[in-house]
């Protein structure tokens, strides 16, 4: 009988699987834990799950913070490649069904390069919700948070407290509402080259 390659003789391995938060739209988490892996870690999509592997010696806590962080690079890298128009509309509409029930229902979701002000823009009356292209690129529970937010509108127009508890709905509101922020806020830093006086 073949040896299991997670449980090699001098390369103990241990491996848990878990499910990722409720409605986050993401795969099955595995960490497989080695031995042999001293300080590094890294993360790979294997079918319907997201593989994540660590050094043996992480504590429960490292653990969380570097699956957290992994899955967060692998959706950046996967949101490099640009959806398009079409694939928008197909997020839009699982995310209201996912959310609202289905009640938010955008006539059209698009791209559009002339929001440099804004992440997402909708015009109740029309049904229309244009995401500026400077979300491109950005972790997939960004680009959603800015679809539900618009979604929402559909719904509520304002920013009344109506609307702000529609938005409870979606669970990394505030997460994703930091990193924009934070995305913001370096923007308004001077660059490196401007700082020295070049």
């Amino acid at each position: 009988m073949p040896a299991d390659p997670l449980h090699r003789a001098g390369n103990p391995q241990r491996s848990t699987t878990s499910q990722p938060p409720s409605g986050s739209g993401a795969s099955a988490i595995e960490v497989r834990r080695s031995a042999r892996r001293r300080r590094t870690v890294s993360a790979y999509r294997e079918g319907d799950r997201t593989v994540v592997l660590i050094p043996a010696r992480m504590s429960e806590a490292e653990e969380q913070r570097w699956v957290t962080v992994m899955l967060d690079k692998l959706a950046a890298q996967e949101n490099k490649r640009v959806l398009g128009d079409a694939e928008l509309s197909e997020r839009a509409a699982r995310l209201s069904e996912l959310y609202f029930d289905g009640r938010a229902r955008p006539t059209s979701v698009r791209w559009v390069t002339n929001q440099n002000t804004r992440w997402g823009s909708c015009t109740p009356a029309e049904g229309s919700i244009r995401l500026s292209h400077r979300l491109q690129g950005m972790p997939e529970y960004v680009v959603d948070y800015v679809l539900v937010h618009e979604l929402a509108h559909l719904l509520v127009p304002g920013h009344g407290p109506d609307f702000w508890r529609l938005l409870e709905a979606y669970p990394r509101t505030e997460r994703a509402r930091g990193y924009l922020e934070g995305v913001v806020a370096a923007d308004r830093l001077p660059h490196l080259s401007e700082a020295r006086g070049e």
